[in-house]
């Protein structure tokens, strides 16, 4: 007999049955027709299952390794996934957090340079304005030399001269 040959009777066998199984259900009920066709169907699973082991051999192997292969990798991918994003996370906000503090400290010490600067300057100009006043009440403001000249032309004037008259002759 030919392998091919038999399997492919075997495949019709089972196909019928689950037409048979349908059968069941429309004329004796649904309970055994249910049963019936889950019963053809699980034998035809078992029958697919030896078939491939029997034609290749590491068919199994194979499916195994992939089936492990595909839970593994989707396990290890959310697990790095997870890591990944709480590390990155915490690295970023670290990173953000000193570049901020960074920003911060440089703008707030530029900005009080300036302020203080420009307040000093300020103060400094207003000091020099008020010092060049001083010195030029102080320019006007007679020396003591001429306080006694004028206290003696006074004297003179209120004794000798005329009122009215000035020194100036």
């Amino acid at each position: 007999m030919n392998p091919n040959r038999v399997d492919f009777f075997v495949d019709l066998a089972y196909g019928l049955l689950i037409l048979l199984a349908a059968a069941l259900i429309l004329v004796v009920g649904t309970n055994v027709g249910v049963a019936f066709g889950i019963g053809a169907l699980v034998s035809y699973v078992v029958h697919v299952v030896w078939k491939m082991a029997r034609f290749d051999p590491e068919w199994m192997t194979q499916e195994v390794t992939e089936k492990v292969e595909e839970t593994l990798t989707e396990e290890v991918t959310e697990s790095v996934e997870q890591t990944v994003a709480e590390e990155v996370t915490e690295e970023v906000t670290e990173e953000v957090t000193e570049k901020v503090e960074q920003t911060v400290t440089a703008e707030v010490t530029e900005e009080v340079t300036e302020n203080v600067e420009r307040t000093i300057s300020e103060e400094v100009g207003d000091i020099i304005d008020q010092l060049e006043q001083v010195n030029q009440r102080v320019d006007r403001r007679p020396r003591t030399d001429q306080i006694g000249e004028m206290t003696k032309g006074e004297g003179e004037t209120e004794a000798g001269a005329g009122i009215g008259e000035s020194d100036d002759r």
